[in-house]
């Protein structure tokens, strides 16, 4: 690799962060430019691209497989790489942010693999973006700790053979980061500044450590996005000078158009694909916005009445197993978002009941792995793959052929008999101003009612507060789904949140601000795609 000239890119709007020039290098810079050079047009395409398939379904208020790849659904002779070793066993998954107390515990959890989010977890603030790729490059060097200020509790790394997977997932492609800019002015993707600066500063150090440069691809939604990302990789492999296929990346099927093309989007990333992931929430977010004009039988009931054993998310599901056995590859199963209480012993038992139930379900389903978000829940996911598993590290032979879903049976919505109830639209309240609110100050992971949530939930909130006005729902009380009674519900939040915490703190936080964008994403005409993308512009 030849010295890198200056980088055409400029560091804008941001204060300097402690030990940044470790992170933003010359070197490091030049190959984010590269990449912003070479792939941004076509990310720009892509991105085009999905609002012509959004009005496609707008017209339709259908999706089918689709007839110009029915050749390689039709093959039954490619297969994706081999798992390497390091990525083999993936049975237990925990996800989080990269600040340094969670790098650490998540790490040292027991799990298989941590996926280690710049994505939904993340708050994109200046600050997590550098904060993080320090700590994760800290973690191989084996040169971070942590002292918690409030208890004097110290962390410190286990062994080396005790520590989880790294699996990076970097921002969606929707995302801009506006403290990188190139010559005209123009801000790179967060995508490719998360991948960039991960890749650069870790690939080979990974390979040192016995394993690689591991990722989970968010938001995809189509296998034009996977050929995309498979460029990326040959690519930078190159430019860094190690091997093909050491890239291994997994893709997060959380958008109803990705689950119209898992084959081809494991196919685009055979070299370099490691599976598929079965979502929640942001797959019910993307249900909501792609058929949100398709009438009352696409309106989702209240969010916590869509389980995964809904007909349409098992007809998902098995889908997503079948296809990545079919292929070889792994398929990973949804979160278990609880966290557990250190005050109430009743509530945890309940609850982790009903995540054992969870991934005795996943396990027998055929999922190799699942995903946890408390190191708490790791023994009882682990238990639950272990009694399927045994000492087998994944059970890709079990090839699922007695499923046969129809392109029908994926958006199947009115297969629920659930419906929207007045304390969905509450609750669907509560924890958007609860999210946004923390989410705007620079907190992406967040605690809310015992359960762990990130951007996705805060998605999923609003989108179902629009649907149901928007597709005139009347509640079981009799009252109509309207902007005045969110607008009532919200205030009403906002007084309790004031009363709970106090005058001072609620000063202190960002409530109002918070209040105001999760009414003015969940009641505007226009559906915003992303509710990330004006909570960005507020972001500091």
């Amino acid at each position: 690799m030849s010295a890198p000239a200056p980088s055409p890119l400029a560091i804008v709007d941001a204060e300097p962060l402690p030990r940044q020039d470790e992170v933003l290098t010359d070197a490091a810079l030049a190959f984010v430019a590269e990449l912003h050079r070479l792939f941004t047009p076509r990310r720009d395409e892509l991105l085009a691209r999905r609002a012509e398939r959004r009005a496609e379904i707008a017209r339709t208020s259908t999706l089918d497989f689709r007839p110009e790849t029915a050749a390689i659904r039709a093959d039954d002779s490619w297969k994706v790489a081999e798992a390497p070793a390091a990525l083999n066993d993936r049975r237990v998954e925990i996800t989080g942010p990269t600040d340094r107390k969670m790098t650490i515990n998540a790490l040292n959890s027991g799990a298989r693999v941590w996926l280690a989010d710049f994505e939904d977890a993340s708050a994109p603030t200046w600050e997590n973006v550098v904060g993080g790729q320090l700590n994760l490059t800290a973690a191989y060097n084996r040169t971070i700790d942590f002292t918690d200020e409030r208890t004097g509790k110290s962390y410190a790394l286990k062994d080396a053979d005790q520590l989880a997977t790294v699996v990076m997932r970097p921002r969606g492609w929707h995302l801009e980061e506006r403290h990188l800019v190139d010559e005209s002015g123009k801000p790179v993707p967060g995508a490719l500044v998360d991948f960039g600066l991960y890749f650069f500063h870790n690939a080979k150090r990974l390979i040192e450590l016995g394993k690689g440069p591991y990722f989970y691809l968010p938001k995809t939604e189509s296998y034009l996005e996977a050929r995309l990302w498979n460029d990326i990789f040959v690519f930078a492999q190159d430019y860094v000078g190690i091997p093909q296929g050491t890239v291994r990346a997994t893709v997060l099927i959380e958008t109803i158009t990705a689950a119209y093309e898992m084959e081809e989007i494991l196919y685009e990333l055979r070299d370099h694909a490691a599976g598929l992931n079965a979502g929640r929430w942001d797959y019910l977010f993307s249900i909501v916005k792609n058929f949100r004009d398709g009438g009352s039988k696409f309106v989702l009931p209240d969010r916590n009445a869509v389980t995964m054993t809904a007909p349409f998310m098992r007809a998902y599901t098995e889908l997503l197993v079948r296809t990545c056995h079919k292929r070889g590859a792994h398929a990973i199963g949804g979160m278990a978002a609880f966290i557990p209480s250190r005050k109430d012993a009743e509530v945890n038992k309940v609850a982790f009941e009903k995540v054992r139930a969870d991934k005795d379900r996943e396990a027998g389903d055929g999922f190799d792995g699942s995903w946890v978000a408390h190191p708490d829940l790791v023994p009882i996911a682990m238990a639950s793959f272990d009694k399927v598993l045994g000492d087998k590290p994944n059970q890709k032979d079990r090839l699922r052929e007695d499923v046969s879903v129809a392109a029908g049976d994926l958006i199947a919505i009115d297969s629920l008999d659930a419906k929207p109830t007045y304390d969905g639209l509450v609750n669907a309240v509560q924890v958007g101003i609860r999210y946004i609110e923390a989410w705007l100050r620079g907190l992406g992971a967040v605690a809310i009612f015992n359960l762990m949530e990130d951007a996705a939930t805060a998605e999923i909130s609003r989108s179902q507060i629009w649907q149901w006005i928007n597709a005139g729902v009347v509640f079981e009380n009799g009252q109509p789904a309207t902007a005045e009674l969110a607008r009532t519900v919200a205030g009403e939040e906002l007084a309790k949140i004031k009363a709970e915490i106090g005058e001072e703190a609620f000063a202190a936080g960002k409530w109002q601000q918070a209040h105001d964008l999760l009414l003015q994403v969940s009641l505007d005409a226009d559906y915003a795609d992303f509710l990330t993308l004006p909570a960005y512009e507020q972001l500091r």
